[in-house]
């Protein structure tokens, strides 16, 4: 399997400096955040994802921009929601929203249902009216992130079949399908609460390094050395400091209460959600 390494992000940006004035080749890619390093002849050697509040500058613009990176977190599943406002890797806002859109018996949303049965009775229009305000609930609050601050990336996972929901609620959403500051978050995110936003939220924090080759990063000469050099700081020195990092990163409460006594029409997981796959 290749060979993948994790780095906090303060590291992360110290070695994005050291590719950015070094010879190395590389090709970034936007919309995954992504920087590729290639050998002599072009060829990728090593994906590079940066965290999310590392910014990127193009060639001529100096190694990173210095300013502070704003984003939106939003995870959506069927009848589950979270979406958070994230300054520079703190989370100042955040809510849930659930919603009656599954099938309690049967674990299927009602949106899935349509595709294969068909409308059903009083219930099927309930779940679809819950639908409906369930998608305008989360583009009432994205409106408020856009309309309060500035946003440079838009983190969402989110599965095919609910995507088309969400860009054509009666509240528009803040932004289309082609915008590019959106990215797909590269993980398989659980049921939306608030627990699961903020383990995304970290794991957008770090960067990640993959061997294409099975080779080990030893053929980056570059690479190999700055890996070495900090080598020393083992991986739980690493989670202590990420810890640390983030350990005051919420100021809001959060305005859903999971002592919510219909708790029970909700599905623990979106079963087969067709979770937008990311190569």
């Amino acid at each position: 399997m290749p060979t993948k390494r994790f780095l906090p992000r303060d590291k992360a940006a110290e070695l994005l400096q050291v590719i950015r004035t070094s010879d190395i080749s590389t090709e970034y890619d936007p919309e995954k955040h992504r920087l590729t390093i290639l050998d002599e002849a072009g060829i990728a050697q090593v994906q590079f994802r940066l965290p999310l509040p590392v910014p990127y500058a193009e060639a001529g613009a100096g190694i990173a921009e210095a300013r502070q990176v704003n984003y939106v977190m939003l995870l959506i599943q069927a009848g589950n929601c979270a979406v958070g406002y994230f300054e520079n890797g703190r989370c100042l806002n955040h809510k849930v929203f659930r919603s009656y859109m599954v099938r309690k018996k049967q674990g299927k949303s009602q949106i899935k249902y349509l595709k294969t049965k068909g409308k059903s009775r009083a219930g099927s229009r309930v779940r679809l009216g819950e639908t409906t305000e369930f998608f305008e609930n989360i583009n009432s609050r994205l409106q408020e992130y856009f309309q309060q601050h500035r946003i440079d990336r838009i983190a969402i996972s989110c599965s095919k079949t609910l995507l088309p929901y969400l860009y054509t609620s009666a509240i528009p959403t803040p932004f289309d399908k082609r915008d590019p500051r959106l990215f797909k978050i590269p993980k398989h995110i659980h049921t939306p609460i608030y627990d699961v936003l903020l383990d995304a939220n970290r794991f957008l924090q770090r960067g990640e390094l993959t061997d294409l080759h099975d080779t080990g990063f030893a053929a980056t000469p570059v690479l190999h050395d700055f890996l070495l050099q900090h080598a020393s700081q083992s991986d739980a020195a690493e989670a202590e400091d990420i810890a640390h990092e983030l350990a005051d990163e919420v100021y809001v409460e959060d305005e859903w209460d999971e002592s919510d006594e219909d708790a029970d029409f909700y599905s623990e997981e979106d079963e087969d959600d067709d979770i937008i796959d990311w190569d």
